[in-house]
């Protein structure tokens, strides 16, 4: 059992104001792996002071120092890289061989990026006759997902400190041990006391105490739509700045010249990685009508070699769902789509044959036959679920990939280059693989529309942290 009973608070380990608890289960075996605090608007208020009383002395210091710090803080994680894969494939249940790599990898990544982003960042420039100054906005308070959790941790704690905010993050009471982890190598990285304070707590109290504080100057947040346009109400009272980084229902549009088989594959691999449970994942496979059934022949060949299995086992593929919540919401979604006439080509809403007793498990599914009003072509699943969609020809593709509230992601696929990236162009989605382009932790990633605004990752990333002044001179 891990039982983490202190919030960090102002650079010390401190009890919560209250004795209530929270329990969190082992996505593999559904058993309870360890409880956390469940913080309220008192420690928020506590957290917050921290964060305030550290400000001025924080933003005042050498880029050169806070780059030095982060490069620290990355070298902490990195000495405890397989303990964070092992903790997270728990909590998340990503098989542990990606979880090392991902999850654990990426934000290790993250911060040791943003001490070199840091270190060549100009924070003024000279216009005519006035000097332009960036500067820290403030106090940020942090409010992260359990889907990755360190990874979107870091995406925002990494660049704020850069920029020289304080932080108060309030992570996922889902997968919240990692952040403890973070908390650890910080306090030993030796981070002035204040610059960053941790608050384990559900959205509703704790994470609403931080969204209306007075004294948290902006929220970032990563999450669903839903939970994004009430964090959007609150912060208005305040007139806090807000970056939201919400749901997505990503089109993967195969051009009638692309090579059939490797786009089909690649897209049912980006539609259940991390089991689906990712904001960017390819869930809508588009297909001209001609190729609809050699695709969809070929994605169930596909989902059927997923493995599901332990998350921690060698074997794995494909690990559980996080909680029995989104267990219960993907066999929801799934059944809706028998309901509503898809043709189920692969999975469906029983359990796994041999999948472990009491985890979160859910067969690789996919529909064929999809219409683009059906409810799992139109709503954000979070489980691996695919929908091939047929379309008559490139316009209709393109109509299709728009026609949702999302636009988050996409992918375009084409043996011509110039014509996916033409195809791509209009796609209204932050960000668009052309024929299986890799990430770039340097390019910006965000959305339109309902899938949020701002821009994490890279220089871009730094930013959204970084408030104009303008100096003007008399001559």
């Amino acid at each position: 059992m891990l039982v983490r009973d202190k919030l960090f608070i102002g650079g010390r380990w401190v009890a919560p104001s209250t004795p209530e608890t929270i329990d969190v289960h082992n996505a593999g075996t559904g058993e309870v792996m360890g409880r956390v605090p469940a913080g309220a608007a008192k420690d928020m208020d506590a957290a917050v002071a921290a964060a305030r009383s550290a400000l001025d002395a924080w933003s005042s210091k050498e880029p050169s120092f806070r780059a030095e710090l982060l490069e620290k803080i990355s070298a902490g994680l990195k000495a405890r890289a397989d303990e964070l894969a092992k903790t997270i494939a728990q909590e998340v249940g990503m098989p542990l061989k990606m979880a090392s790599r991902i999850q654990a990898g990426l934000p290790i990544a993250n911060f040791s990026n943003y001490s070199k982003i840091l270190r060549d960042f100009s924070f003024e420039t000279r216009v005519g006759n006035s000097v332009v100054v960036r500067e820290p906005v403030g106090v940020v308070g942090a409010i992260t997902p359990w889907n990755y959790p360190l990874h979107q941790i870091a995406l925002k704690v990494a660049p704020a400190l850069a920029a020289g905010c304080t932080v108060v993050l309030k992570p996922s009471e889902v997968a919240p041990f990692n952040a403890f982890i973070l908390a650890e190598v910080m306090e030993a990285a030796g981070l002035p006391a204040g610059v960053f304070n941790l608050v384990t707590g559900t959205g509703a109290a704790a994470g609403e105490a931080l969204v209306r504080h007075p004294g948290v100057d902006m929220i970032s947040f990563t999450g669903s739509t839903r939970a994004g346009k009430r964090i959007s109400e609150l912060a208005s009272q305040t007139v806090k700045r807000v970056a939201l980084e919400l749901g997505g229902k990503s089109a993967s549009v195969v051009l009638d010249d692309a090579d059939l088989a490797a786009a089909v594959k690649g897209t049912v691999n980006g539609c259940y990685l991390n089991s689906g449970q990712t904001c960017t994942a390819l869930t809508r496979l588009l297909v001209s009508e001609k190729q609809y059934p050699e695709a969809a022949k070929i994605a169930a060949e596909v989902a059927k070699g997923f493995t599901v299995g332990d998350p921690l086992a060698e074997t794995t593929k494909l690990g559980p769902l996080t909680s029995q919540a989104q267990l219960e919401r993907v066999r929801s979604y799934i059944r809706k789509g028998i309901e509503e006439g898809a043709e189920l080509l692969a999975g469906g809403p029983d359990s796994p044959e041999g999948a472990p007793k009491g985890g979160y498990y859910v067969k690789p599914t996919v529909f064929g036959k999809v219409k683009n009003s059906m409810t799992i072509a139109q709503e954000e699943i979070f489980g691996p679920v695919l929908s091939i969609i047929p379309y008559k020809d490139e316009e209709d593709a393109v109509r299709i990939a728009n026609d949702t509230p999302y636009g988050l992601a996409g992918a375009v696929w084409s043996k011509d280059e110039a014509r996916a990236q033409r195809v791509a162009r209009r796609i209204r989605a932050g960000q668009i693989d052309i024929n299986g382009g890799a990430f770039n932790m340097n390019a910006p990633f965000g959305g339109f529309k309902q899938s949020g605004h701002g821009r994490e990752a890279g220089v871009y990333g730094l930013e959204e942290f970084l408030e104009y002044k303008s100096l003007q001179l008399k001559g």
